[in-house]
């Protein structure tokens, strides 16, 4: 006869063979920390969370392991060896995306970042090709982000020296220079529907990698119905959609898509040629989500990474000193400045590169999804599983980078003072999934920093010694708020 007693008990055993069962058929799977119930092994990196808590991780089990979150497996591959081995000599096995509940609402397996298959396939070739009609590393974009630039330096010359946030202005200009390649056309700052978009992306790009967006991927079941962060961050999300179909049907109706200038209207251009082609993937939802890709991937980071490269200006005077002095002497009272003329300037050149290195932006670099088994390394990495290459576990390992903790310039300059591309520097990725955006992130940032160096030498306001250096930790992680004085220059342009 079954007591309350032998019930409970008989009901526990076997969930714990369950449990056992299928601690047993992973076994295989790279070492890493003791797994839980529910909540898998995530429980080592959520105790005294850090930067630095995946590099920990490899020192404790080696440079492949294994993390589960909840039920599922992710392989963690750390430092310059273990990460290419994966992502570059055996790309091919990782050119899918794995989808957390999360993402897939976010993506909904649609645009370039989170579809898989043919679907991606087409959507990433077609995005190269339009990225390089659009004029990228010529004089199309180029002119864009240069007339943006000259607003950016108009806006820090209005503070008269005084102190200012510098985050929202950059981030105004960063996100205009993804509506100028998508929509054709930029955006007056004090546009009302432009700053929703812009604190749209916000609240989007800034509720990743938080306790609530663990939260999510363990119960979607659940948090889809309770208030929370999660709310705002999907509100964000229509609000971008429901602004970029309005630019699509604006489009359609008053756009020119046979002279096409921007990416709808090559994209709009796609969709009608491909009309009988049975195995297209160009539609209007697929368009909608590249649009949004955009913006979600283009603007934050690079946002972020010249926030942080002022920051390191006004903190390392002796470095601003001499990125000045290098455009001053290359470039003189030149007003305009392109990214064909980065050769010209190797250490302004190696200070952009060591700010992307030193300050890192994400916690790790893009997810991918193992597409068919694998041995690497002597260990099994099945079908399905999802993987992590632990970028900045390169950027900071020790037998690679003279100071890994230390903002150092010569990282990336020779002896005679030769700017040196490292194969390290996996800042945009690498293999099939390497960032789509890495040629406009370049430009922007080169335009950008140099266009503010002529004009400006930036200091910590009166009265700070040095400014806070520390990030906000989540999967973009920028600078705390923080304010800086931009002293006009007299050459400045």
């Amino acid at each position: 006869m079954w007591t309350p007693g032998t019930l409970i008990a008989a009901v526990l055993s076997v969930l714990s063979l369950r449990f056992l069962k299928r601690l047993w058929s992973r076994k295989n799977y790279p070492p890493g920390p003791l797994r839980l119930p529910v909540i898998g092994s995530a429980w080592r990196i959520l105790i005294n969370f850090s930067l630095d808590s995946f590099i920990k991780l490899a020192k404790d089990y080696g440079n492949v392991y294994t993390i589960w979150a909840g039920n599922l497996p992710v392989v963690v591959f750390s430092g310059f060896e273990a990460v290419k081995e994966a992502i570059i000599n055996h790309s091919e096995y990782f050119d899918e995306r794995p989808m957390s509940p999360f993402f897939e609402a976010l993506g909904k397996q649609k645009g370039i970042i989170f579809s898989n298959g043919h679907n991606w396939k087409q959507q990433k070739r077609f995005g190269l090709v339009t990225m390089r009609k659009l004029g990228l590393g010529k004089k199309g974009i180029e002119h864009q982000i240069e007339e943006q630039a000259h607003q950016l330096v108009q806006t820090f010359a209005d503070a008269k020296g005084q102190p200012l946030d510098p985050i929202i202005p950059i981030t105004n200009a960063v996100t205009n220079v993804i509506c100028a390649l998508t929509f054709g056309h930029r955006f007056s700052v004090g546009d009302e529907e432009f700053l929703k978009l812009r604190d749209a992306l916000f609240l989007l790009v800034r509720f990743t990698a938080t306790i609530f967006h663990f939260l999510y991927d363990l119960f979607p079941w659940i948090m889809k119905h309770l208030p929370g962060p999660q709310k705002e961050a999907f509100a964000g999300l229509e609000f971008i959609a429901s602004f970029a179909r309005k630019e699509i049907q604006k489009h359609k109706a008053h756009g020119t898509p046979h002279e096409p200038q921007d990416f709808i209207d090559y994209y709009l251009l796609q969709i009608e040629k491909s009309k009988k082609d049975p195995s297209s993937t160009y539609n209007e939802e697929n368009l909608l989500q590249c649009v949004i890709d955009f913006f979600t991937a283009g603007t934050e980071t690079t946002s972020s990474t010249l926030n942080w490269a002022l920051l390191l200006m006004a903190n390392y005077p002796d470095v601003q000193e001499k990125v000045q002095k290098e455009i001053d002497e290359v470039f003189g009272s030149s007003q305009s400045l392109f990214y064909g003329d980065l050769k010209k300037v190797p250490y302004t050149n190696a200070v952009i590169h060591e700010s992307l290195r030193f300050k890192y932006i994400f916690l790790f670099g893009s997810p991918r999804q193992c597409s068919k088994d694998l041995n690497i390394f002597g260990f099994f990495i099945p079908k399905g599983a999802t993987v992590i290459p632990d970028v900045r576990s390169i950027l900071f390992e020790s037998k690679t980078w003279e100071t890994p903790q230390k903002f150092n310039p010569n990282h990336f300059l020779d002896k005679d003072g030769h700017f040196v591309q490292r194969e390290e520097f996996l800042e945009f990725g690498a293999g099939v999934r390497a960032c789509l955006g890495e040629q406009l992130a370049r430009i922007e940032l080169f335009i950008f920093f140099t266009r503010l160096l002529r004009s400006f030498t930036f200091q910590p306001p009166e009265g700070v010694k040095k400014i806070n250096e520390e990030p906000v930790v989540r999967l973009v992680n920028p600078p705390h708020p923080y304010k800086i004085c931009a002293i006009p220059r007299n050459n400045g342009s």
